[in-house]
């Protein structure tokens, strides 16, 4: 029993396509009716002002004859994820420095605008609210967050969004921790080793 349903369900939905291309004979037209006395005047007023029916309307055609143009917004947005350095890679990275005795203290130089995001390497946390982040060209910056973050919130690195410059700037962009926080980077300074 099913499945003769299911087989006459398509059926039952195409039959108004049929029926809209077939020929279907047009109504006949009523006889005019002269109305010889005022009693006929108004009887034949009351029914010419009767509500006519409205003509059968196939929904499908219905349904094409509607067709309006619809607007889709389609909207990209592309986040990066700067993950925590590798202590193996911060190995390799300083490996190919010369071989010298490796400064102990580092101080913070001038300041950067700017820095391009496919050249971070990674990053490492700082004291108080600072990020340390390595560079592929061998350079280190520091990041300082606004005041109210923590920089232990971004231990497992920080997600950011992808300006059309693909820039990382400071007074501009926010870091996400994966934790939900959001920080303002406020500076960005280059840090170099300190003199002896």
């Amino acid at each position: 029993m099913d499945s003769l349903l299911a087989f006459a369900a398509p059926l039952a939905l195409m039959l108004p396509l049929v029926a809209e291309g077939a020929d279907v004979p047009k109504a006949v037209p009523a006889p005019s009716i002269e109305p010889s006395s005022a009693e006929s005047a108004v009887q034949f007023e009351a029914a010419s002002a009767a509500p006519e029916e409205p003509p059968l309307v196939n929904p499908l055609s219905a349904l094409r004859g509607s067709a309006t143009a619809r607007q889709v917004r389609i909207e990209q947005r592309v986040v990066v994820r700067i993950a925590p350095a590798a202590p193996a890679a911060r190995q390799n990275m300083l490996a190919e420095l010369p071989q010298r005795a490796l400064p102990s203290r580092f101080e913070e130089a001038r300041k950067e605008k700017c820095v391009p995001l496919d050249r971070i390497a990674g990053v490492q946390t700082g004291s108080g609210n600072r990020l340390v982040l390595f560079l592929r060209d061998q350079r280190m910056i520091s990041v300082n967050l606004e005041k109210s973050c923590h920089a232990r919130d971004f231990y497992s690195g920080f997600y950011v969004e992808k300006n059309k410059d693909g820039r990382l700037c400071a007074e501009r962009d926010k870091l996400h921790s994966r934790t939900g926080v959001r920080c303002d980077v406020e500076v960005m300074r280059h840090l170099v080793a300190a003199g002896n």
